[in-house]
């Protein structure tokens, strides 16, 4: 479990797209009265183009994105906010690099079916990110070993449902 009481454990929302890392992670965030950054305003044109024209990154594309998360986790342990972040951290030495930056730092895992997470994407709309790059990202997955700080949830639910979970596993069973 997660205590955001001392205001400087920044909790990482990861998983593959379409398991809502955004929207859980922005409800965290309000939750908890702590900043809130959406991982993917941090890419860059090129990596957004990349990925719109169904070229999946590779890890000389993530050096920057993974460069500017690490800063901001590393500012706000460090100025006592804390905060929310939603970011794919889709492998294990991405997160390590998180955990090195000697922040506070603890994962909610949203884990969700190939089969749902492709419908969710196949609905949604005005985002970079289309299907086909689907199944590289559970190629590269490295779900969340018992090892590392933070829990895993099933994102399969509605909203509220996986809010629910997630406010149970960052803050406790009486939120």
């Amino acid at each position: 479990m997660a205590d955001m009481a001392g205001g400087s454990r920044v909790v990482v929302v990861m998983g593959v797209s379409a398991s809502g890392k955004s929207t859980v992670g922005a409800r965290l965030a309000h939750r908890l009265g702590v900043p809130f950054l959406e991982g993917d305003d941090l890419h860059s044109a090129a990596n957004r183009a990349k990925m719109a024209s169904g070229h999946p990154l590779d890890d000389a594309d993530r050096r920057a994105w993974l460069a500017a998360l690490t800063q901001w986790i590393r500012a706000a342990a460090a100025n006592g906010s804390g905060g929310v972040v939603s970011c794919s951290s889709l492998r294990r030495a991405y997160r390590d690099r998180f955990r090195a930056t000697g922040a506070d730092v603890w994962f909610l895992y949203l884990a969700l079916d190939p089969v749902l997470a492709a419908e969710r994407i196949a609905r949604r709309t005005g985002h970079f990110m289309p299907p086909e790059l689907l199944g590289s990202q559970y190629a590269t997955l490295d779900p969340l070993q018992a090892d590392e700080p933070g829990v895993t949830i099933d994102a399969s639910g509605g909203p509220e449902r996986v809010m629910a979970q997630a406010l149970r596993a960052v803050c406790g069973p009486d939120r």
